[in-house]
């Protein structure tokens, strides 16, 4: 039968997010987090799942019918079977990327996978909620065609996140660098100015496209 992997909701949309922002995707959201991050806009995925095989998820996102797929979550590193997942999704031929918090080693993910890494700032942890450290050896690991997003909700924020660009130039290896602006905490016209004027060109900014086109509140997109 295989392993089982916990399965919030599997669906069909355009990313949102990346220099793959607006392309079709099957997105397969995995149950469960080991954060809780002030912002999260995916907190149902908490608990909320059905067990399904490797076989079943691979089907599932089979008849949607496009050329590729996101593993995101919750946080699907927390799956012993996602590297496996991985796997048989790029045995379809799909285009496949992952969705991570950070806090895991991606060194089981296959390198053809496009991992996309979160750097979690001190905001998404005020008020003493669930926290777990960045795994620093991903800063070694990401490499081209992956990508690094650092979160900006406040000025510090954004503070951090040019120093810790500054200490790991991942751009001068291939890695995309993504900047987002938390909706309804930092202005994103801002964010995009601040870009310029620090001459930030090796960074994206990067807006929830899905967001803009679908609504903030959209389930399902």
């Amino acid at each position: 039968m295989g392993p089982i992997v916990r399965v919030h909701e599997i669906f069909a949309s355009i990313q949102g997010e990346t220099s793959r922002a607006g392309l079709p995707t099957v997105f397969v959201r995995l149950s469960g987090c080991n954060l809780d991050c002030a912002w999260c806009d995916t907190r149902e995925a908490g608990g909320s799942w059905r067990g399904m095989t490797v076989a079943e998820v691979v089907a599932e996102v089979a008849r949607h019918g496009l050329p590729r797929v996101c593993l995101t979550g919750g946080e699907p590193l927390l799956e012993p079977a996602l590297p496996e997942l991985a796997l048989a999704c790029l045995a379809e031929g799909w285009e496949v990327s992952l969705e991570t918090n950070g806090t895991r080693s991606i060194a089981g993910v296959d390198p053809r996978v496009a991992r996309v890494v979160d750097w979690k700032p001190r905001s998404a942890f005020e008020g003493g909620r669930r926290f777990e450290p960045f795994c620093e050896e991903n800063f070694r690991l990401l490499g081209p065609g992956d990508a690094l997003k650092l979160v900006v909700a406040d000025e510090r924020d954004l503070e951090a996140a040019c120093a810790l660009l500054l200490r790991h130039p991942l751009h001068e290896r291939g890695v995309e660098i993504l900047l987002s602006a938390v909706h309804g905490r930092f202005d994103t016209a801002r964010l995009a100015r601040e870009l310029v004027l620090r001459r930030m060109g090796y960074a994206r900014l990067n807006v929830q496209l899905h967001k803009v086109v679908f609504g903030a509140d959209a389930k399902g997109v």
